[in-house]
């Protein structure tokens, strides 16, 4: 069974009221995915729904259909025609439970209306999920996995604290637990490491990857950071803008011709691009880490 099913899939976003041309005509969006066809396989030859789990990144530059691939294989989008099947299961006609415990997702600038401290927050998601509050640690099996999500994560400081009152970096790493902790047989990121220093988006894939590999878990994260791909990813989904889509591991996929053919530019100057985007979120981070300070 594979994990992920595309079968003659086609999506196309709706037009947005409003979104006009130089000439003041609607701009038609142009398809996502045009009869899509493709498939990534679970790594278990015996067909569970749960197979081999594994941690696969995401790259390509933006616009190339990463972000609306997770949200149809999770089936919060619906397709115009063809399906998507994860794990065997068209999760888009499941309910709403059914579909959660199936595949979780922690879209891009999530933002949360509860006042509720995480700590309540992230036993309320435990209890609630496939795992209903019980389950041993990753590292340690003497430990329970909240304990040591909460000590990966680098949460004990924000347990008491609600939603609104951390910043972007914690408030990710805390949404980095939930979708831990409920449990689901597949998980799609999208930016999960956003804001997150770069030694915790190191330590935090390096954790993802020890999970998925322990509890069968198929794990889908869409990042920009190269360099952690080749590094943590058992799998990598290279998209182009043409929408073709390049899969395997990051020697087989990530090579200087791939990544050249889907940014369109030579890899010395992607390097460059990626260390100043790193330069630029350090800066905003110790702007951000002043104000807090004089606040």
């Amino acid at each position: 069974m594979d994990c992920i099913e595309f079968e003659d899939l086609s999506f196309t976003y709706p037009p947005v009221e409003g979104d006009v041309d130089s000439e003041g005509k609607q701009i038609v969006p142009v398809p996502v995915f045009d009869h899509f066809t493709g498939a990534i396989p679970s790594g278990d030859e015996g067909g569970s729904a749960r197979g081999a789990g594994a941690l696969t990144s995401l790259i390509g530059p933006n616009g190339s259909g990463k972000s609306t691939f997770m949200l149809l294989a999770s089936g919060r989008l619906v397709p115009q025609t063809g399906r998507c099947l994860l794990f065997g299961q068209d999760v888009a006609r499941l309910g709403e439970e059914q579909k959660n415990l199936l595949a979780s997702v922690i879209y891009q600038n999530m933002e949360f209306e509860s006042d509720e401290a995480v700590d309540k927050l992230l036993a309320y998601v435990y209890s609630a999920g496939n795992l209903k509050g019980k389950a041993a640690g990753i590292r340690d099996a003497s430990c329970d996995l909240l304990a040591e999500l909460v000590d990966v994560f680098e949460l004990e400081k924000v347990l008491p604290h609600g939603l609104r009152q951390l910043s972007k970096g914690e408030i990710q790493r805390v949404l980095l637990a939930f979708s831990l902790l409920y449990g689901s047989a597949a998980v799609f990121m999208d930016e999960p490491l956003f804001a997150m220093e770069e030694g915790q988006k190191d330590r935090a894939l390096a954790y993802l990857r020890e999970y998925a590999a322990s509890t069968g878990t198929a794990l889908f994260v869409s990042m920009h950071e190269l360099d952690l791909s080749r590094k943590h990813a058992d799998k990598v989904l290279l998209f182009h803008p043409d929408r073709t889509i390049d899969y395997g591991t990051a020697d087989e996929v990530m090579t200087d011709g791939g990544l050249e053919k889907a940014y369109g530019v030579p890899v010395a100057m992607l390097k460059k691009q990626e260390d100043m985007t790193r330069e630029e979120l350090k800066t905003a981070a110790d702007a951000i880490l002043k104000v807090q300070a004089n606040a």
